[in-house]
């Protein structure tokens, strides 16, 4: 049992440190969100299928977290239905109060770190030494702020270690890299429907989590006291214990940011063969694979270290100087098509002239 000097600053402002770190990192996944869905509104003209497939993405895992819902109230799942725009539970049993409140909230809040749990667990096996609780030696709102910043500092150095140094040549490697741009691209639906009628945005999100909360104010009471009680337990029984969970729900939206960050990467290529001639589209692409495969098969022979890092820069830079050649060599085909067609329509308007003078 945890001896903690105790004063105004421990019983209460060192309970909010924590909370106001996992709000902090909420919000920037909620900017990263944002921005992610604007790529994919800009490509949705040409790549329409794509942004389908990451709207089903994102109403799988609402689906998924509203099943979930109704499964921690005991409400039982009479019907599952998902499509591509839409998905719909409903439940054996419906319930009022405050379950109806709980279902709802997996509902909202679910989709925002409900899948990012899952991707944090599997992460463990690829980078469990990222996973370190932070140490506090006096339990105030400073150092618990502090010690749950150092957390997500190590965490994210960790993760960040491993995305630069990944093997993949390792199929564990690879199968974590898949969950995670799958996880990505869907943390949140593109767009609802078969036409965007509404603005589905992050103010859009904001407010309906607002009307969510203001409803029900007397729930919002009851679950800070909870969390309370909880706090001054941990205090006299272990005060890292009420940090450490709050270093988890910040490690779930750090990999939700880190997943987002990858999507950027995969959205930009797609992007970028716009420019490209139509029977060059797919050349990036293999340019991924095949540069990649020849810096580790050449470093089978001339060994040196860092060979993973060294094979992904080459692989980036390989693919980027691929596809800016496709780019410029099809703005070049179509400057000497234009410049063709014109002295095509100049030499007929010619001929023309010459008939009507002969006539």
């Amino acid at each position: 049992m945890a001896t903690v000097p105790l004063d105004i600053d421990v019983l209460f402002a060192a309970a909010f440190a924590p909370v106001i770190g996992v709000v902090a990192f909420w919000f920037l996944q909620l900017v990263f969100i944002e921005l992610q869905k604007r790529m994919l509104l800009r490509l949705r003209h040409r790549h329409d299928a794509f942004c389908r497939f990451t709207n089903f993405i994102g109403v799988l895992f609402q689906t998924i977290c509203h099943a979930l819902g109704y499964t921690v109230t005991r409400s039982g799942i009479a019907s599952f239905q998902l499509t591509v725009n839409y998905g719909k539970v409903e439940p054996r049993k419906e319930k009022t109060g405050v379950l109806e409140w709980i279902v709802d909230s997996f509902l909202l809040f679910g989709p925002f770190f409900i899948p990012a749990g899952f991707v944090l667990l599997a992460s463990y096996f690829v980078i469990g030494k990222g996973f370190a609780f932070p140490t506090l030696v006096h339990y105030t709102f400073l150092e618990s702020l502090t010690g749950f910043g150092v957390s997500m500092s190590a965490f994210a150095s960790t993760f960040a270690n491993f995305l630069i140094t990944i093997d993949l040549f390792n199929p564990l490697h690879v199968g974590f890299l898949f969950v995670l741009l799958f996880f990505g691209l869907g943390i949140r639906p593109s767009y609802i429907g078969e036409e965007r009628k509404e603005k589905i945005d992050m103010i859009h999100d904001l407010i309906l989590i607002k009307n969510h909360l203001v409803k029900k104010p007397l729930y919002i009471l009851a679950f800070i006291v909870i969390f309370y009680v909880f706090y001054l337990l941990s205090l006299f029984l272990n005060p890292l214990v009420y940090v450490a969970v709050f270093s988890i729900l910040g490690w779930m939206s750090l990999t939700a940011i880190f997943a987002l960050l990858l999507t950027y990467l995969v959205i930009g290529l797609i992007k970028a063969t716009d420019g490209i001639r139509t029977r060059w589209m797919a050349a990036p692409f293999i340019t991924v694979i095949v540069s990649y495969v020849l810096a580790r098969v050449f470093f089978i022979y001339y060994p040196m270290k860092h060979v993973e890092s060294v094979s992904l820069l080459v692989m980036i830079v390989s693919t980027i100087v691929i596809t800016i050649l496709l780019i410029k060599y099809k703005k070049t085909n179509r400057f000497k098509t234009e410049k063709k067609m014109k002295h095509v329509r100049v030499a007929d308007g010619k001929k023309r002239t010459s008939k009507k003078r002969a006539g």
